[in-house]
């Protein structure tokens, strides 16, 4: 009974949670899968770490499928590039039963979890108000497309990408 209901307030924080605290659980969950590789390593649990380095690889596969490259522009290429490089290293966890590899991806991935963090408490309204800032202090592009007719394309009224995507 006490796991049902452990599970049923786990489903009720995902299927309640803004995008930001959502990625925050993402980053919680792959950096807990790494300690518990890193504990398999250390009591000679090859299916244990295989378990848990498989499932950090699957939770990082799912933030790097989820950017927007087209709207993140050069933090989403650098995120990009990031979790490309843990998942090379992720890789030597298992080949070579490697725990600094491990080690180095809990390194690199908690100050983006601490971020996202700090991100997932503001309010709604205040996360507004941070990208409209964000989006008024980028250089101003150039963007034929605004110069046609608004009755040339249905894309103008569309509303804009946040630049980070994510699904449950």
């Amino acid at each position: 009974m006490n796991e049902h209901a452990a599970h049923t307030y786990k489903q009720q924080q995902v299927n309640t949670a803004t995008p930001a605290k959502m990625v925050f659980m993402l980053f919680e969950k792959t950096l807990s899968r790494l300690q518990e590789a890193q504990n398999a390593i250390e009591r000679n649990d090859i299916q244990g770490r295989c378990n848990a380095n498989c499932s950090a690889q699957e939770l990082i596969a799912h933030l790097s499928n989820t950017l927007d490259m087209e709207q993140g522009g050069e933090i989403a290429a650098n995120l990009e590039r990031l979790y490309t490089h843990c998942m090379i290293r992720l890789m030597d966890v298992d080949r070579k039963n490697d725990p600094n590899a491990a080690a180095e991806v809990i390194r690199l991935l908690t100050p983006l979890r601490d971020s996202w963090a700090e991100l997932s408490e503001k309010s709604e309204s205040e996360l507004r108000q941070a990208v409209l800032t964000a989006q008024q202090d980028r250089p101003a592009q150039t963007n034929q497309a605004a110069e046609a007719p608004a009755a040339a394309s249905d894309e103008a009224e569309k509303p804009a990408k946040s630049g980070l995507s994510i699904s449950a």
